[in-house]
């Protein structure tokens, strides 16, 4: 084939879609989001015969009965009415050749369509490995579309692939071949015809697939195309669903038992289970990783493994970093003459981002451990594990994969919420959603658990502050299904839906997808959060610098053991305004430099520590530049003569942390996914308060004992 086309990737998720788009494309490839949502989208070229391809690599579907936004985008994509991307001049549809019945349902439906399309059956090495043998010729004539048969991860492969696109014209096959009920077939024709046709603006090849779509749903759910007439569409809808009703039939499952019936004679032939009792390595690990019992001890414990690595691995990287910062900002203030510029480069610029960048290998740490755990297919059983648990606390078993995102990030697994149909159970989950530890949070823990918790071991092979880095995870899930519990006696019940997630087999992860994604989420740590500090280090240097005080001011009102430099920071901008606010919250061990911690990282969480290396950078008093950990350590407060932070102050600040709704992006995209104030306001206004309670008791609990 020697004309440019633009050819669209589309199938189930886990069927190796990307592997092959990875092949195709290389490195001539862009992956960016589409503009103003969350789904990824995935473009790139491929030269086969001289010629030079577009790819797309549609989202995951696995129909065209959309209920997620990845759905639609891909069923829009697929009929040409989706503003951002082409009209594509060939579809390949990629099926796992080992669970082939479930991926022909979107194949069928796609046929309807009449788009030029080839079926790729991929991972055929695995089918074969199951037992499973695929006549493709067979399946070809059956189907009435070409059909390739291929195992992606060998190169091979992919050559056979290419030969394919670059050899045939593919034709249009016979769309509602599977269509024989007579009724359905009526029903199906009254909806267009009545209106369908004269009442939007759907494209003639979508009608007939809308059209049994809204038989099944029997109403208006998330259309994408413009229509008129509501009322008379509802009418059609009803008068079209009596027919099937009135001849025994049942509207919501009669095109899919017709499909599978079709698909179920299409693969008689073509599809021979040569072993249905052979147990594979996948069923015999999941006997123990998804059993009721040893499957949540084995989450738990592959958790606390998680964290307890995070936190040794990633210090003698953290240390290297922290010399490498303190030896920087040594350099700097010798090399340049005293002054404004030095003070503001030595203790805003480097102080603010140093105290960032040190908590880089921990973002990666979290991060690879993440990436591997959804490579090798384990993410999907432990959200499988939690199911049955959520349930019971209020939460869906769709809230699994939302709230496991959130040990990232917040936002896209409030964004991931979307794929929940219920908005009870869609809302009591965003609302629970923020007590997860988010990676922004782990700076925080990280500085006060290396500053304040022993390292002692604790059963032989854990330590005390690796312990206590997983406690304040699992102390964030807890408050999130306490509140989920009592959220759900406040909520109106809604329809309950069922959980279907497909357990994809086990296999090693491709690594160098695994350390890709993994260097890209450090680079947005760095240059996303590293923006933002140093804006805000600059910011808080300058109100903490200022006004200037004289000697004679310092010698005639400073406390007897208060240095010149805590004696200016403390009547500085910044330090009258924390000791203004300091009464509010010194029930908690807080003193104002905290508060002011507290204020600036509802920016971002992380700033927290920028911020406290700014206010203590500025408070050293020259002579000896030594790490935040340990100023923090040898703080003394003037009035007192006691240390400011302790192991309760500590451990009441990280309390405070995990609860407390400090940030704002948070708020942000609630409001954008709500569509309202009120939820975010709520959110922010349960969560404060119930920080600052728990905040307290803590202080107030580890101080006595």
């Amino acid at each position: 084939m020697k004309t440019p086309l633009t050819i669209a990737l589309v199938g189930n998720p886990n069927t190796g879609k990307s592997t092959i788009f990875n092949a195709l494309t290389g490195l001539r490839q862009k992956i960016a989001n589409y503009p103003g949502i969350t789904v990824e989208r995935k473009v790139g070229t491929a030269i086969i015969n001289g010629v030079l391809h577009k790819v797309v690599d549609l989202p995951g579907a696995y129909s065209l009965n959309y209920k997620k936004l990845d759905e639609r985008i891909a069923y829009e994509a697929l009929i040409g009415s989706y503003e951002h991307e082409e009209s594509p001049d060939l579809v390949l549809v990629v099926a796992d050749a080992t669970n082939l019945d479930r991926n022909l349902f979107l194949v069928t439906q796609i046929i309807d369509l009449n788009l030029p399309m080839v079926l790729v059956l991929n991972m055929m090495d695995e089918a074969e490995g199951k037992g499973i043998s695929i006549d493709e010729k067979a399946l070809e004539q059956n189907l009435g579309i070409p059909v390739v048969a291929i195992s992606a991860k060998q190169k091979e492969s992919i050559e056979q692939l290419k030969h394919v696109i670059g050899s045939i014209t593919p034709g249009r096959s016979t769309p509602l071949k599977w269509l024989t009920d007579s009724n359905l077939k009526k029903a199906s024709e009254l909806v267009i015809s009545e209106w369908i046709e004269p009442y939007t603006d759907i494209p003639e090849r979508a009608r007939t697939i809308e059209a049994l779509r809204l038989i099944s749903e029997g109403e208006f759910i998330g259309a994408f195309y413009t229509f008129a007439e509501v009322e008379k569409g509802k009418k059609v809808i009803a008068k079209a669903r009596a027919i099937i009703e009135q001849n025994g039939g049942n509207p919501l499952a009669t095109e899919v038992i017709q499909r599978y019936d079709f698909i179920g004679e299409t693969t008689l032939d073509a599809a021979v289970q040569n072993s249905e009792n052979k147990k594979t390595l996948t069923d015999r690990i999941d006997a123990f990783v998804t059993h009721k019992v040893f499957g949540p001890l084995i989450f738990t414990f592959v958790l606390l493994v998680m964290f307890q690595s995070i936190f040794s691995w990633s210090a003698p990287f953290m240390d290297f970093i922290d010399l490498v910062f303190v030896g920087a900002a040594s350099w700097v203030a010798n090399a340049l003459p005293p002054g404004m510029l030095n003070d503001l480069l030595v203790e805003g610029v480097i102080a603010g981002l140093g105290g960032v960048i040190i908590f880089l290998p921990q973002i990666i740490f979290l991060f690879l451990f993440i990436y591997v755990l959804e490579g090798t297919g384990y993410m999907a059983r432990a959200a499988f594990v939690m199911d049955g648990f959520m349930t019971k606390v209020g939460l869906h078993g769709r809230s699994v994969v939302p709230l496991m995102s959130g040990f990232a990030c917040a936002i896209p697994g409030i964004m991931a919420a979307r794929s929940i149909e219920n908005w009870r159970d869609r809302i009591i989950t965003i609302m629970v959603l923020p007590f997860m530890a988010c990676s922004a949070r782990l700076p925080v823990y990280a500085l006060l658990i290396a500053a304040f918790v022993p390292s002692t071991t604790v059963l032989g092979i854990f330590t005390l502050q690796g312990v206590t880095f997983f406690g304040l995870y699992i102390f964030g899930i807890v408050m999130a299904v306490l509140a989920a519990a009592v959220m759900k006696r406040i909520f109106p019940t809604g329809k309950q839906t069922p959980f279907i997630m497909e357990l994809p087999s086990y296999k090693m992860p491709k690594w160098s997808v695994v350390v890709q994604n993994t260097l890209d989420r450090g680079r947005v740590f760095v240059v996303e959060a590293g923006k933002v500090i140093v804006a805000i280090s600059i910011i808080l240097w300058f109100l903490a610098s200022f006004p200037e005080v004289g000697s004679e001011e310092y010698e005639t009102n400073a406390l007897p053991t208060e240095s010149i430099e805590s004696y200016e920071l403390r009547h500085s901008f910044a330090g009258r305004f924390g000791q203004i606010i300091e009464p509010a919250i010194e029930p908690l061990g807080f003193d104002w430099k905290i508060r002011i911690g507290l204020l600036t990282s509802f920016a971002a969480r992380e700033v927290m520590v920028g911020t406290l290396s700014t206010i203590y950078s500025i408070e050293d008093d020259g002579e000896d530049i030594s790490t935040l950990k340990e100023k923090l350590i040898n703080d003394i407060n003037p009035e007192t003569g006691q240390p400011v932070f302790s192991l309760a102050t500590a451990l009441s600040l990280m309390v405070f942390f995990a609860l407390a709704m400090q940030c704002m992006s948070t708020i942000a995209i609630v409001r954008r996914e709500t569509n309202s104030w009120k939820w975010p306001v709520a959110m922010f206004t349960y969560m404060t308060v119930l920080a600052y309670l728990c905040s307290l008791i803590t202080y107030q609990v580890v101080r006595v004992l």
